[in-house]
């Protein structure tokens, strides 16, 4: 999974005041040395949610008991 994230002191992408807003994926490409270059557009508003689950499915389960 991929989480864009914005870091820095370099050049301001959202002035004082700008609203929060969501993003999809409107395309993407892989170089030949694993570099993801994705470009993504405004998509309405921001979606809040967990990607936690309150008990792990059997499926991860196996899978935890297979990890070393």
């Amino acid at each position: 999974m991929i989480f864009p994230l914005l870091l820095g002191k370099g050049k301001r992408l959202f002035g004082e005041g700008a609203m929060p807003a969501a993003f999809k994926l409107v395309k993407s490409q892989a170089s030949s040395t694993g570099v993801i270059m994705a470009t993504y557009e405004r998509s309405g508003e921001i979606k809040v949610g967990s990607f936690a689950t309150e008990k792990p499915s059997e499926a991860e389960i196996e899978r935890r008991k297979n990890w070393k």
